[in-house]
């Protein structure tokens, strides 16, 4: 399979199953309606394994453009095939928003919340202070690449290294981890195309009652998640771990 066409599907199933768990708890008349956030957390988290162990053989399973321009920037994935890359992954994620909306598409209409309908989609902050968001933003990227690239480390490796089942399933305690200590703030997006590929979709399905997409806030999760997955890759680079996750 072709590694971009492996980015967009990756990151489509991580959209399903990240947005489809927030819609299960937070729209009207579904059988998770108000399971709240650990419930929320855990699908992110199962979100990311199903993304990353469909894919990582195929194109490295960044489904992240923080992750891909993290390596690109120490020099662990090439600069010519990024955009690529981004575009695959915020398509994927597009898809992906679409997919939960037809799922969910009776629920959206039971629902009158207009946030909680953009909820599904997208994140947003808890108190609105664009400083404080991005920072919080910043710091829960930044733990995830460096995280990442840290659990490939020689050593941590071993002699025989890791097998292809486990890597990804530390990944997946990392994003759990990071969505309970972390995703109280901002519904920790660490991830430009998870939020704004679903974003867009809100903006052009025809959700009743949806209100606005709140493009306002949309450059947080952006510029967020890219700065802090660039810091975390520079800091794994300067400690001199060595060899990172291997990449197309």
């Amino acid at each position: 399979m072709n590694p971009l066409l492996g980015e967009f599907i990756g990151t489509m199933l991580l959209v399903i199953f990240g947005d489809g768990v927030v819609a299960n708890v937070v729209l009207n008349q579904t059988k998770g309606q108000n399971s709240g956030w650990i419930v929320i957390a855990t699908g992110w988290a199962m979100a990311v394994a199903i993304g990353v162990y469909a894919v990582s053989p195929i194109s490295g399973a960044h489904i992240n453009p923080a992750v891909t321009i993290g390596l690109a920037v120490i020099g662990k994935f090439p600069w010519p095939n990024v955009v690529g890359y981004l575009i695959a992954q915020l398509l994927g994620a597009f898809v992906g928003g679409i997919l939960v909306w037809a799922a969910y598409r009776r629920h959206f209409e039971k629902t009158d919340n207009a946030a909680l309908k953009l909820a599904v989609f997208s994140t947003g902050p808890a108190i609105r202070d664009y400083t404080a968001n991005v920072i919080t933003e910043i710091i829960a990227t930044f733990t995830l690449v460096f995280g990442v690239l840290t659990m490939w480390a020689p050593g941590n490796l071993g002699k025989g290294g890791f097998s292809s089942a486990l890597g990804p399933f530390l990944v997946t305690l990392l994003v759990y981890g990071i969505g309970l200590s972390l995703g109280g703030p901002t519904g920790y997006a660490v991830n430009p195309a998870r939020d704004l590929g679903p974003r867009i979709a809100h903006a052009l399905l025809p959700i009743p009652g949806k209100g606005g997409s709140d493009w306002a806030y949309c450059w947080v999760p952006v510029v967020g998640p890219i700065i802090g997955g660039i810091l975390g890759a520079l800091l794994y680079s300067a400690c001199g771990f060595g060899a990172a996750p291997a990449v197309s």
